[in-house]
């Protein structure tokens, strides 16, 4: 099995995206990438330039795909299978690599601090293991796991480490074995999306994709927070309240910790009603809230290429382009 979790080194000028291209395994780039969500799959074929050349994106059935870090994720194989190999065939994708863009339950990640961290990945990832063994619901000696060292809020070193299940990995491995393509490289699909993350400032990002939220918060092209929790509701029975209070306690573990407020939220997955949300994350962080899309595109950070991706709302896609644009 290919190491999960590399993100290749075609990259833009956004720090933190520099970082994470060096982050783990570096891979090969591969042609094409695809993102699994709940209730559909999205994928593009790259060019040599890195632009997009194709686009297609395959609904799947309510509950094809449940999102879990322990229990099995394709409850639907075989829709799930049928819609990758329409994907697959509508791209040329048969017996290539690709990026695998998954749902963020299954990949979980954490932001740790160090007074003294471990050059070496033989004396790092033991430690890391032990660290970590009561924060996750599964063996820890069952996992895949990478890291990235970062610059620190003070003295010592932050960490940020991607771990997941096997067993978890290996299930969406085969469904891409399954259909001819070969998982080059695999994370999840916010930390795709943090690159769309504009400016030094300290930004938010609350990303919201069917039954889970993920807040995460970079400043300066440090990811300083991370959190992926299921929601008390979903769709249209998600209130702004109820998102606020899940958003809240990254913020304020961000303020504790780094001494400083968000000075921008930027929000995914709610489509149409990011305006419905924003009057009260306004009054609350005191700062400009608007749709993460809406906002990388307005900073100039994505090109005209990945205008499609904008329009269905694919933002850990649209993330990725930037590491092949």
């Amino acid at each position: 099995m290919t190491s999960p979790f590399g993100i290749v080194d075609r990259i833009s000028k956004n720090p933190l995206v520099r970082r994470m291209a060096t982050w783990m395994d570096a891979m090969a780039h591969p042609p094409l990438a695809i993102e699994i969500s709940f209730d559909r799959l999205a994928a593009v074929r790259f060019g040599r330039s890195g632009s997009i050349e194709d686009f297609v994106v395959e609904p799947l059935p309510a509950g094809a795909i449940l999102p879990s870090a322990v229990e099995t994720n394709l409850v639907d194989v075989t829709h799930v299978k049928a819609a990758l190999e329409s994907v697959s065939k509508r791209l040329h994708g048969q017996d290539q690599d690709v990026t695998l863009l998954l749902p963020d339950p299954v990949i979980r990640v954490f932001v740790q601090h160090f007074d003294e961290f471990p050059r070496s990945p033989e004396e790092a990832i033991p430690m890391l293991r032990w660290k970590l063994k009561k924060s996750v619901p599964f063996a820890i000696d069952e996992t895949i796991i990478s890291y990235m060292r970062q610059s620190p809020r003070e003295n010592g070193v932050n960490v940020v480490t991607a771990l997941a299940r096997q067993t978890t990995v290996r299930e969406y491995h085969a469904l891409a074995e399954s259909v001819g393509l070969h998982a080059g490289v695999i994370l999840n699909s916010s930390l795709a999306a943090i690159a769309l993350l504009e400016g030094e400032a300290p930004a938010l990002m609350a990303r919201v994709s069917g039954a889970f939220l993920t807040t995460a918060i970079v400043q300066g092209g440090v990811l300083c927070a991370y959190r992926c929790v299921e929601l008390p509701a979903q769709g249209q029975d998600l209130t702004p309240k109820m998102l606020l209070d899940e958003i809240f306690p990254v913020a304020a573990y961000y303020q504790d910790h780094w001494h400083a407020g968000v000075q921008s939220v930027r929000l995914a997955g709610l489509r149409e009603r990011v305006s419905e949300f924003a009057g009260l994350l306004e009054e609350e962080f005191h700062c400009p809230v608007q749709s993460l899309l809406s906002s990388a595109r307005s900073a100039g950070l994505l090109p005209e290429f990945a205008s499609a991706l904008v329009s269905s709302e694919l933002d850990g896609l649209a993330g990725w382009t930037l590491h092949r644009a």
